[in-house]
């Protein structure tokens, strides 16, 4: 069985490829098809297949794209009500790619619609459980209240996962290898592992979903201390249930401009420090510098879908890649433009002076930026006001300007967001950014 995982680091994402006797069946594909291509042709296969496991709530899928590229047919439950061409996959359906079979099992809680895809070779069996089974925990049941085909409530989301988990993979044997959607890092889940993927028999002995417990005792475990829900997260499931544009015609369109200027909402994906140095006025820091990068998720916590903006990038050569990661979760078509910047209209950020903010901390408005669970599990100033990044635009003008300010989360890389917030949102107050400085700070 040639299967091939794709990892998409931001979004803590994993696709899959799998091919059989000159058929390819790809599952929970990205936005950027050409991946997929470029392995289908490495290994002399036709795309024929493409499963969608749920419409994903974190992510931009390509599978209308790749439908139209290749001719390949989209599976997907009936319960999805898809606006797009496809053939549904649930319980007791199944697919012949070759030498393996593909069967779907209906598999609700992370969401209604979820299907677990069960590929068996011989005597080989995988299972590619998208949002349903992670490795160490199971997704979370709370993102289709509002939106979706079939919207459902937390709680009876919860209910559905314990009658999964209890009822549905029972026929499975041990050995049964687990492909989830997810690892960790991703807010579709929150304790995720680090691992890519695992055994069933692993699961049932590891996993707390397994565990013998009550149905109240699984729910109740299941619907506490979930991580926050970014703004994107029901525009994503939007766009997939239609199926997204093309990618690179809406890359192509986007206006770049050099040494320039702007007005309004623009984020800046510089490095802090050269942000701090100089910008513009209306900026907000979120940082794109490396791979690992958290970028599309914090830039889809804080801008709104549709809601227009100016990307500053550091150059040229950056523009593509940075569009394409802003695409990841359908947001390309927010950018006006794209710039890179001259030295006019540039506003610098004031630098704390952390000896006096360690002797005096009195004297200042401490800010925690943190989500709300992390700031449950510890606080590293007593008297510090909570508001988290994802609500801080909305939630500025209750923090008092007395005093100055000073913003701070887990790491730095946040803070650079928040902060940057602040100075928009608090025109006449003098806000800091405590960044990396916070270690100090940690028992």
């Amino acid at each position: 069985m040639n299967i091939k995982q794709f990892e998409y680091g931001p979004l803590s994402h994993y696709s899959y490829a799998i091919v059989s006797e000159g058929k390819m069946a790809v599952i929970d594909p990205e936005r950027d098809p050409q991946q997929y291509y470029d392995f289908a042709k490495a290994n002399d296969a036709k795309i024929t297949a493409i499963i969608q496991t749920h419409p994903h709530a974190d992510f931009v899928s390509s599978h209308l794209e790749i439908h139209n590229e290749t001719g390949a047919t989209i599976y997907n439950s009936k319960k999805l009500g898809a606006d797009y061409p496809h053939q549904t996959f649930d319980d007791g359906d199944s697919i012949t790619l070759g030498k393996i079979t593909l069967k779907a099992i209906n598999t609700p809680g992370h969401s209604p619609d979820s299907i677990t895809i069960v590929a068996t070779e011989g005597d080989k069996t995988v299972m590619f459980t998208g949002d349903t089974l992670f490795i160490g925990d199971v997704g979370r049941p709370d993102l289709r209240e509002n939106v979706g085909n079939m919207t459902a409530k937390r709680e009876e989301l919860a209910e559905m996962m314990y009658e999964t988990v209890t009822t549905k993979f029972n026929e499975l044997p041990d050995d049964t290898i687990v492909y989830p959607a997810h690892g960790a890092g991703s807010l579709c889940g929150k304790n995720l592992s680090e691992a890519a993927s695992s055994t069933l028999g692993d699961e049932r002995m590891g996993n707390w979903a397994f565990k013998d417990q009550s149905k109240e005792q699984f729910m109740n475990t299941l619907l506490d201390g979930q991580p926050f829900i970014p703004s994107y997260f029901g525009f994503n499931v939007d766009i997939n249930k239609v199926g997204a544009d093309r990618l690179n015609p809406n890359i192509e369109k986007i206006p770049f401009i050099e040494n320039t200027t702007a007005t309004g909402l623009i984020v800046d994906m510089r490095n802090e420090a050269i942000f701090k140095k100089g910008h513009l006025k209306g900026s907000i820091n979120i940082q794109a510098e490396s791979e690992i990068d958290k970028f599309e998720t914090w830039v889809g916590s804080i801008v709104a879908p549709n809601e227009k903006f100016t990307l500053v990038i550091d150059k040229k050569e950056n523009k593509d890649k940075i569009l394409n990661r802003l695409a990841k979760i359908g947001y390309e078509k927010q950018v006006l433009k794209v710039i890179t910047l001259s030295n006019e209209n540039l506003v610098k950020t004031d630098q704390l002076d952390l000896e006096d903010f360690k002797k005096h901390p009195e004297n200042y408005t401490i800010v925690d930026i943190r989500n709300k669970s992390e700031i449950n599990e510890c606080k590293f100033f007593e008297n510090a006001l909570e508001h988290p990044l994802n609500e801080l635009r909305d939630t500025a003008s209750q923090i008092p300007t007395d005093k100055p300010v000073v913003v701070h989360c887990a790491g730095g890389y946040r803070s650079t967001a928040g902060s940057s917030i602040l100075e928009n949102e608090l025109k006449n107050a003098t806000i800091y950014d405590l960044s990396e400085a916070i270690e100090e700070f940690k028992d």
